[in-house]
C-alpha cells in the first residue's frame, strides 16, 4: 500500500503507500536485458510532478483598489482542476502563472469540477507588493508521499517500487511529467485493524534527491538512481519467475523503523501468474514480530520485496481490508518488464 498526499513541493514531511511481456517463446521478454538486482525494502520518499493544476485554495488580493478576489467572484472552488486558459493546456503552476501575466484583459479558464467541465471568465488583478497579475487562487501540481522500493539494478541505474499504480480517487492512473526520490525514515506505525488499514509514518530526508522517476504505470513506480548511489548496504540478489512460484513458505522484507528494512515470514496461499490485475500472489504475513508492531500490512509497505528459496518474486501490493495479515503481491517478472 502506498499512501499520497497531495501537497506542494516544498512539503518534504509526509505521513503514509499489468504489463505482462507476451512473446511467441516461452522466454520472458526481461530475459534478454541483464538484470544485476540489490534488493530493496528500504523505504522513500516520492514527489510526482502530475500533469494537472488543482486549486486548493482561495486567497484575497490586495490591489490599488483595495481587496479584491477574481476566484471567488467568478465562482471557482477549492478541488477544481484548471485544464485550460483561453483553450491552452495548463499543466503546471508555473505555466498557469505565466499566462496569468500576459496581457489578457480577461482569460477563459476551463475547469473539471467532480468530472464535469465548465468554462468561467475571470479577470485578473495586479496584485500592490509584486505588480503580477493574479487569480486569488493556490493551486498544487504536484503529489507526494512514501512508498518502499522494491529493487534497483545496478547495471542500468533503474529501480521499481509500490508494485502497483498512483492512481486518483476514481481509479484513474495519475499522468506526471517526472519527479523526484528521496531519503526516507519511518518514526512511527499506526497499527492496521479489522476495517481499518494502517500505516507507516515517515519524514522525508530533503538534502537532495537520490533518484529521477519517470514511469507511473499499473505495476508501479520506475525511475532511475544517481550514480553517486551507494549499493554497499544492499543485498545482491537473483530473481525467480511466476512459474517457480509455489505455495509455502517465504518471506518479506520492510521498514518500521528508520530505514533499515529487516526480513520477515510469509506464506505465500495463492499464485496467477496471468492475473490481469497484477495480483499474482496472495499472502500471509506469519511473524509475530511483524503482528504485533503493525497488525500485518500497512499502508506504505507497498513494493516491499517477496523473497522465496533466495530469491526476489515480487512485491506485496495491497491489503486484506477485512484481514490485514493478509495481502496481494505483484509478480517481479511484471515489474521487471515495465521499465
Amino acid at each position: 500500500m502506498f499512501r499520497l498526499n497531495r501537497l506542494t513541493k516544498s512539503l518534504f514531511a509526509a505521513i503514509c503507500l499489468l504489463l505482462i511481456a507476451f512473446t511467441f517463446t516461452p522466454t520472458p521478454a526481461y530475459a534478454a536485458t541483464s538484470h544485476e538486482l540489490y534488493l530493496g525494502g528500504f523505504p522513500a520518499g516520492f514527489i510526482l510532478n502530475t500533469q494537472t493544476v488543482e486549486v486548493v485554495g482561495i486567497c484575497d488580493i490586495m490591489s490599488e483598489d483595495g481587496i479584491a478576489n477574481p476566484a471567488r467572484e467568478c465562482g471557482i472552488t477549492t478541488g477544481d482542476i484548471i485544464e485550460k486558459v483561453n483553450d491552452m493546456d495548463v499543466t503546471s503552476a508555473e505555466q498557469l502563472n505565466s499566462l496569468v501575466n500576459e496581457e489578457f484583459k480577461q482569460l477563459e479558464l476551463t475547469i473539471l469540477r467532480q468530472g464535469e467541465r465548465k468554462k468561467v471568465v475571470i479577470e485578473p488583478v495586479k496584485d500592490k507588493s509584486s505588480g503580477k497579475n493574479k487569480l486569488g487562487l493556490l493551486v498544487k501540481d504536484s503529489l507526494n508521499g512514501i512508498g518502499t522500493v522494491t529493487y534497483v539494478d545496478r547495471a542500468s541505474g533503474k529501480f521499481g517500487s509500490l508494485g502497483h499504480p498512483v492512481a486518483d480517487a476514481g481509479g484513474a492512473l495519475t499522468k506526471i511529467h517526472g519527479g523526484n526520490l528521496y531519503s526516507c525514515s519511518i518514526y512511527n506505525v499506526k497499527k492496521g485493524l479489522r476495517g481499518n488499514p494502517g500505516q507507516l509514518k515517515g519524514i522525508f530526508d530533503n538534502s537532495g534527491a537520490y533518484g529521477k522517476i519517470e514511469l507511473n504505470c499499473s505495476c508501479g513506480i520506475f525511475g532511475t538512481v544517481n550514480e553517486e548511489f551507494d549499493y554497499a548496504n544492499l543485498r545482491k540478489i537473483k530473481y525467480g519467475s511466476a512459474e517457480d512460484v509455489k505455495i509455502g513458505k517465504a518471506s518479506i522484507f520492510t521498514t518500521l523503523d528508520g530505514n533499515v528494512p529487516q526480513e520477515y515470514e510469509i506464506s505465500i496461499i495463492k499464485t496467477d501468474k496471468s492475473n490481469k490485475d497484477n495480483r499474482n500472489y496472495v499472502i500471509k504475513i506469519d511473524d509475530k514480530r511483524l503482528i504485533d508492531t503493525t497488525g500485518g500490512i500497512v499502508q506504505g509497505m507497498s513494493g516491499s520485496p517477496i523473497i522465496q528459496d533466495g530469491k526476489l518474486v515480487g512485491a506485496v501490493t495491497h491489503v486484506f481490508i477485512n484481514d490485514p495479515t493478509r495481502g496481494y503481491g505483484i509478480s517481479i517478472e511484471n515489474m521487471l518488464g515495465s521499465f
